[in-house]
């Protein structure tokens, strides 16, 4: 065997040792499966490694390609070398200088299905555009699964609502394109502050989020609240939540109705008892004026009692029994028989006034 054959030979062998080695350390990761809204776009999370030192972006090109096809291309930065259904439609967001492939595809068709694979081209200078070494990572590709309608936002409401206290609602959907994130709105409008968040849950699945704060009422209580999802490509979807109020304990409609009544009981009683009192008051002075009248009376008939008796002495005797018997004689008023002689002289005059008596009727003491 000569010395060119032993060469050949040598450097046959060393390439084909070292091949492998170098393929290895070319790595990618993706995504395996992303969920894909229909009409909406779809965000592939891509990386890759190199053994390499840092290599400037300029002297990268970057290829995403169908997995059985590599020359059908769905990215490349001459357009004029993607398929047609794909231009305009990919996009590279992340820079391949910091090994960032992540791809974009807007506008998603139901058959852009995949599964679709990422190549890196290293070119020898900036200038020189050939490409010294090719790697393909068909073992990491990424499949997307349609969905024709959009997810439905979910809606939670972590505590009771309390009437006149500061109550939270929150609105949640999860998506595949961070790039347009989906948009949420609440029925109630500004009712309220809303504050909006947005995060990774794992990689290449992301959740936005509207917390919505606001002060219910009573009217709130078995209120509709709606939070509406409107994703990129114009598809909506939407969750409704029935909002219970808890109200507070009041008892004005008892304590105020009780204090107007007890209050009209009082005021009724108040009345009641002045009027009793003035009209007992008006009863005792017509008592007291009806007595002082009768006793006016009664000292004027002691002061006057000739005016009781007949005077039979004017009249003539037929005039005499008629007139009298139908009239009764007053007694006249006499000293008591304890304090004046029992004796009493028939024949002396009594008075001034003896004419209107018979003296034969004074013995009044023996008839009673």
């Amino acid at each position: 065997m000569d010395k060119e054959t032993k060469m050949m030979i040598l450097c046959l062998l060393v390439a084909a040792l070292s091949g492998p080695v170098f393929s290895e350390e070319w790595k990618a990761s993706v995504v395996k499966n992303l969920e894909t809204l229909v009409s909406s776009c779809v965000v592939v999370p891509c990386s890759f490694s190199h053994p390499k030192e840092q290599l400037p972006t300029s002297r990268l090109r970057g290829i995403w390609h169908r997995s059985d096809k590599r020359d059908e291309r769905i990215y490349y930065e001459d357009s004029t070398q993607v398929l047609e259904s794909f231009r305009g439609r990919t996009r590279l967001l992340g820079k391949l200088g910091q090994n960032n492939c992540t791809l974009e595809i807007t506008e998603i068709k139901d058959h852009d299905n995949g599964p679709f694979c990422f190549r890196i081209e290293l070119a020898r200078t900036e200038t020189d555009t050939s490409t010294v070494d090719k790697f393909s990572f068909v073992d990491d590709c990424v499949t997307l699964i349609m969905l024709p309608e959009p997810p439905k936002p979910k809606v939670i409401n972590p505590k009771e609502a309390v009437q006149d206290h500061p109550h939270t609602l929150i609105c949640s959907v999860t998506h595949t394109c961070p790039s347009h994130r989906p948009e949420l709105t609440w029925s109630r409008g500004t009712a309220g502050d809303v504050t909006e968040i947005h995060r990774e849950i794992h990689r290449g699945l992301w959740e936005a989020q509207s917390i919505l704060t606001f002060t219910p009422g009573v009217t709130d209580d078995h209120s509709q609240i709606t939070c509406k999802a409107l994703f990129h490509g114009h598809k909506a979807s939407s969750t409704t939540l029935t909002l219970y109020v808890k109200r507070i304990e009041n008892y004005n409609h008892i304590i105020i109705p009780a204090a107007v009544g007890i209050g009209t009981a009082v005021i009724f009683a108040g009345v009641c008892i002045f009027m009793v009192k003035k009209y007992k008051r008006r009863i005792a002075e017509l008592q007291n004026q009806d007595g002082s009248m009768w006793n006016r009376l009664s000292r004027l008939s002691r002061r006057n009692p000739k005016r009781d008796v007949c005077n039979l002495d004017d009249l003539p005797k037929p005039v005499k029994s008629k007139s009298c018997a139908n009239q009764k004689t007053s007694k006249p008023r006499f000293p008591s028989p304890k304090s004046q002689p029992k004796s009493y002289n028939n024949t002396e005059d009594l008075d001034d006034g003896d004419d209107y008596i018979n003296t034969a009727d004074l013995n009044v003491y023996g008839n009673v």
